[in-house]
């Protein structure tokens, strides 16, 4: 089994890393990790090289990201709520998603065959809505051809208390490895 994680935090050490170690220690099979803020890929520029070719005219660390995404039977996306929404460096890496959306639309072909599980992890401590990022998350997985969802993480109070000590989001958390590891 193959786990891809998007990371949306700046912090290395944060409530949205807090919850992603935790999943990690109950996830079986192997897993990636994309760290927004540190993996040096570069957001979609609008180009329309993907309109005609497959892949980007960006060459990074993306083009290994895209065979992971194909190959992976699960995908996370785990952010910070940033304004009531997925942090900006995030929705900048997975913008370049742009490529399979373009391959569908524009050259009427099928880039990502093999159908996903998908979860969403979000954390924060404002007062914004969570509803505009989950949103935002379940369209970009289903881009990704996740077809099921495990029960989303939210650890709304982490202003007052870190995620690490949140029942609920270590309940929901370990429950989100059990939904990925079944057969």
């Amino acid at each position: 089994m193959k786990t891809l994680i998007f990371n949306g935090s700046p912090r290395k050490n944060g409530n949205s890393v807090a919850l992603i170690n935790e999943l990690l220690k109950h996830l079986e099979g192997e897993y990636r990790q994309i760290d927004a803020y540190y993996c040096g890929i570069k957001p979609c520029i609008d180009c329309r090289y993907c309109w005609k070719k497959p892949g980007c005219s960006i060459k990074d660390g993306m083009t290994e990201v895209y065979d992971y995404i194909k190959e992976a039977d699960n995908i996370v996306i785990a952010s910070p709520l940033h304004y009531a929404e997925l942090t900006g460096q995030l929705l900048s890496v997975l913008s370049r998603l742009q490529a399979f959306y373009s391959a569908e639309a524009f050259r009427n072909e099928v880039p990502i065959t093999k159908p996903k599980r998908g979860g969403i992890v979000l954390v924060g401590g404002g007062d914004g809505p969570v509803s505009r990022a989950q949103q935002t998350a379940r369209l970009i997985l289903k881009h990704m051809n996740v077809k099921e969802f495990a029960p989303e993480v939210i650890s709304h109070n982490t202003d007052r208390v870190a995620a690490a000590d949140d029942p609920d989001a270590i309940s929901g958390i370990r429950e989100m490895a059990a939904f990925f590891n079944r057969e």
